[in-house]
């Protein structure tokens, strides 16, 4: 493999879909939350990409059944609402500038292929005291302001890393409209607390029904106490996966894809 590719598994029909990302970072809290659009919109596996720049181990399934690692694209819709969302094992990294750029172009030129108009990417940002703060940074001050009155605090003067924030800054320079919604997190873990605000939010801004139709199966707290058991399980069958007693260095790689 000397570039990226996609296998698409089928081609979804979808009317103008919101893209939504969610891959490792601080916190985890873009992949959780995605995990979490996804089990709830029972979202459809469609396409995966894999890339040369991805870290070079690969990832066995519980069967002992290896594959490299990739991104992959789930189909869903809520109401009237259609959406593809990216999630995926590990990022390229930090240093490789040109293969995020690379990455980040030929994900735009996907999502473009199946009419997308607007993306959302989610992440966590770095903060002492997290009490679930939700910040928002937009392509725009108009759609900043409209999401701000829905109650996120507008992320101002820094630096949104990786896949988050160059996606939205190359939308921005095609002329799209996109935000980037940042969950408050200390990084030092996996967050599904700060996961949850932002997924929350996300439904709350999009004005979908997701939330609303999934509390009423679940009596007062008990919808969201169901929403973080799913990412614990999940989180669980991945931790398996490898012993604990890990080089910290190796472990801390893995740390950043295991939620």
């Amino acid at each position: 493999m000397d570039k990226p590719y996609f296998r698409n598994l089928f081609r979804p029909e979808l009317k103008e879909p919101v893209f939504v990302e969610g891959l490792p970072g601080f916190g985890n809290v873009g992949k959780i939350a995605a995990r979490l659009l996804i089990e709830f919109t029972q979202a459809k596996l469609f396409a995966e990409l894999y890339s040369p720049s991805f870290p070079d181990y690969i990832i066995v399934n519980k069967n002992g059944i290896c594959r490299a690692p990739r991104y992959e694209f789930y189909a869903s819709s809520a109401g009237k609402t259609h959406f593809i969302v990216l999630t995926g094992d590990a990022q390229p990294s930090i240093e490789d500038i040109v293969a995020h750029y690379r990455l980040c172009g030929e994900i735009l030129d996907f999502i473009q292929e199946h009419g997308c108009k607007l993306l959302v990417t989610m992440g966590g940002v770095p903060m002492p005291r997290p009490a679930g703060e939700v910040y928002v940074a937009a392509t725009s001050s108009k759609l900043a302001v409209e999401i701000m009155e829905k109650g996120a605090v507008i992320y101002g003067e820094g630096k949104i890393m990786g896949a988050t924030g160059l996606l939205l800054g190359l939308a921005k320079s095609r002329g799209w409209e996109g935000a980037c919604l940042l969950g408050a997190t200390t990084g030092l873990k996996a967050d599904r607390e700060a996961a949850f605000s932002v997924f929350k939010f996300l439904m709350k801004m999009l004005g979908t029904d997701v939330g609303t139709s999934f509390k009423g199966k679940f009596k007062g707290n008990y919808w969201r106490i169901h929403l973080l058991n799913v990412v614990a399980t999940w989180q669980k069958k991945k931790e398996r996966r490898f012993p604990k007693n890990l080089g910290f260095v190796f472990y801390h790689h893995f740390l950043l894809w295991q939620a």
